[in-house]
């Protein structure tokens, strides 16, 4: 029943989030939808900003099984890690992400690299970075300097795109961009003779 009922809020402000933004979203209307009162919302996340940060984790879980299934699917370690930050920025094109995570995240919950999910992103990118350097694919450069950089890196381009006139045009740009700068991390192969 708490697990049914945590669902049923967490869905109808997710909804609401994403079609009026946070501000805009009224308590009432998606407890109303929920099916449930005010005090079920307070009694379970505190307040709406604990509500959103719960819809946020949710999102942000997703994104994750999203981009380790991309980078399954890549042919070598470094593909799937080039592959995994490109559509990371590449999903500030999703309508939902761009509001919920790329906008009212940072104006609700402030720093993304303060977020809890942000050490978990810094030290995922740093053991690529310490495979990919082990294996000699790239530089040797400190990992998890290089993991931060990458990170507010991707977080930037990703912002950018949710906060384009044009998301599409700024995307293209944006990767385009963001692939030169990962491809100065590789090691530099001599031509085969």
């Amino acid at each position: 029943m708490i697990a049914e009922t945590r669902a049923k809020l967490i869905a109808a402000a997710r909804r609401a989030f994403a079609t009026t933004g946070y501000a805009n979203a009224s308590m009432d209307d998606f407890t109303a939808e929920a099916g449930l009162t005010r005090g079920a919302l307070y009694h379970h996340f505190g307040d709406k900003k604990g509500l959103f940060e719960a819809v946020l984790a949710q999102i942000d879980q997703e994104m994750l099984a999203r981009l380790n299934e991309i980078s399954a699917k890549a042919e070598t370690r470094w593909q799937g890690f080039l592959d995994e930050n490109i559509a990371y920025i590449e999903m500030a094109l999703e309508s939902e992400i761009q509001r919920i995570v790329l906008r009212d995240g940072p104006a609700v919950l402030g720093d993304p690299a303060q977020w809890p999910n942000a050490n978990a992103c810094i030290s995922a990118i740093t053991a690529n970075l310490v495979a990919l350097k082990v294996e000699g694919v790239v530089r040797d450069i400190d990992p998890e300097a290089m993991a931060r950089l990458i990170s507010g890196a991707s977080l930037y381009a990703a912002q950018w795109i949710a906060n384009s006139d044009d998301p599409g045009a700024t995307s293209i740009k944006a990767v385009k961009a963001f692939r030169a700068l990962m491809e100065g991390l590789l090691v530099a192969r001599k031509p085969a003779s």
